[in-house]
């Protein structure tokens, strides 16, 4: 009776662990592999628009708690080189890239500040991942490393080669495979200690986005600074 019982146990056993097995090696997310799923991402979305919501940590300062913000807005990119971040709330900002400069608009203050996009894309991690050519060209100039994957998404770390930035690290969460790859989430510090996370929804790509999506104009009365 008792040999019966542990046949029965064994065999039962057995089944469990071959139904465990097949899921784990049926999950596409139980090996993922961050870096290859980015060069998916580069490689099949050339064009995208998403909403963001956005939360910064500061570094906690002796005696008090580290100082949270939270922001919304919505993004577009356009590869090679176009991209769009504007914050809605609780401020109204825009980072534009038009292929040759890169603007940072700050509607409360009524000023404008324009740079050379290639001497500030790897300060903005946004618009270095969306608008990266593949993953060949992210390595000229960071270090890319797989992570493991967690919360249903695939993970890659990228780190500058260089310190002369403020971007410390950036962290990607990708969804999907192949052709349906998407960012998800894109988390980062900077040289100064604050923690960013951003959170994409409402994905799509390719995008038809309007003409005049990446220009930018300033309105009448801004101060347009070119440091």
């Amino acid at each position: 009776m008792i040999r019966h019982l542990t046949l029965c146990v064994l065999k039962r056993f057995g089944r469990m662990w071959a139904l465990a097995c097949g899921l784990l090696f049926a999950n596409p997310w139980a090996w993922a592999d961050g870096v290859q799923a980015l060069q998916d991402f580069l490689q099949h979305s050339r064009s995208g628009r998403a909403e963001f919501v956005q939360q910064v940590t500061g570094p906690a300062r002796a005696g008090q708690p580290a100082r949270v913000k939270n922001s919304r807005g919505t993004l577009a990119y356009q590869r090679p080189d176009l991209f769009r971040l504007e914050y809605t709330s609780p401020d109204v900002q825009v980072l534009l890239a038009d292929g040759r400069q890169f603007w940072h608009a700050d509607h409360d203050l009524q000023q404008a500040t324009v740079r050379d996009q290639k001497a500030v894309l790897a300060s903005a991690p946004a618009a270095l991942i969306l608008t990266a050519s593949d993953v060949q060209a992210l390595r000229a100039a960071f270090l890319l490393r797989d992570l493991p994957a967690s919360d249903g998404l695939s993970w890659v770390e990228v780190t500058p080669k260089s310190t002369e930035g403020t971007l410390r690290q950036l962290r990607v969460g990708l969804q999907g495979q192949g052709a349906a790859t998407r960012v998800s989430v894109l988390e980062f510090t900077d040289g100064f200690g604050q923690t960013s996370r951003l959170e994409l929804s409402a994905y799509e790509s390719p995008a038809r986005l309007p003409a005049g999506t990446f220009q930018y104009k300033p309105p009448a009365g801004f101060q347009v600074l070119r440091p």
